[in-house]
């Protein structure tokens, strides 16, 4: 895993731009990191120099060591524990890591409606093996990355990428990042949702700046 945060706003430039790579990368780690807990391989590479060279300046920067340094310090076991305590359960979850239920207050509701029409157009479905619904986090997260380095010339696009994250990204996350943060079990999640909100508030900092 090469994923780098950004140092300061992010430049939302045209596709191949090593800086919209760094932010497809971002996105790709993150959300690979809400789907499930993170493997051996994974955090070896989170225990390699390159990876983890000091990266200065901003919120983002700091939300990107305090995370590196959790994956360097964490197990498989320790993470795979910490992942089902926090999202895993026969009834309801400590926490819900799904768009519908921090913008409506349940789950399967009109959110997730809006979200699967959307993501039509786009000629994206969730696979058919898979256990969560298209607004988990991981799931949202993962057309973000595709929408920056996807090989759709029609599809991924600047003002493409804005309106799904305006819509579907900046709309929840947050609150989902807050909810973890407040856990008294979350460690590893902690800093996966701490480095979370850093990056979506600067996301946000930057498509703002391309509408001023």
């Amino acid at each position: 895993m090469s994923a780098q945060p950004e140092r300061g706003a992010p430049a939302l430039a045209a596709n191949g731009d090593e800086d919209e790579l760094a932010r497809a990368e971002l996105y790709g780690l993150l959300a690979r990191l809400w789907h499930a807990p993170p493997d051996a391989a994974l955090l070896a590479r989170f225990r390699a120099p390159a990876v983890h060279a000091p990266q200065s300046g901003g919120a983002l920067g700091a939300a990107w060591q305090a995370l590196a340094a959790v994956l360097r310090e964490t197990t498989p076991e320790a993470a795979a524990a910490e992942h089902a305590a926090l999202f895993v359960a026969i009834g309801k979850p400590e926490v819900f890591a799904y768009g519908s239920y921090y913008l409506s207050g349940y789950l399967n509701e009109k959110p997730l409606a809006q979200l699967r029409a959307d993501l039509a157009p786009l000629g994206l479905t969730r696979a058919v093996d898979a256990l969560e619904t298209e607004d988990h986090v991981a799931y949202v997260l993962e057309v973000m990355r595709y929408l920056i380095a996807g090989d759709d010339a029609a599809v991924c696009t600047l003002p493409q990428q804005e309106r799904f994250f305006r819509k579907h990204v900046q709309t929840w996350l947050e609150a989902l990042c807050d909810a973890v943060v407040a856990h008294p079990r979350a460690d590893v999640w902690r800093a996966v949702a701490e480095m979370t909100r850093a990056f979506v508030q600067v996301e946000a900092q930057a498509f703002d700046m391309l509408d001023s």
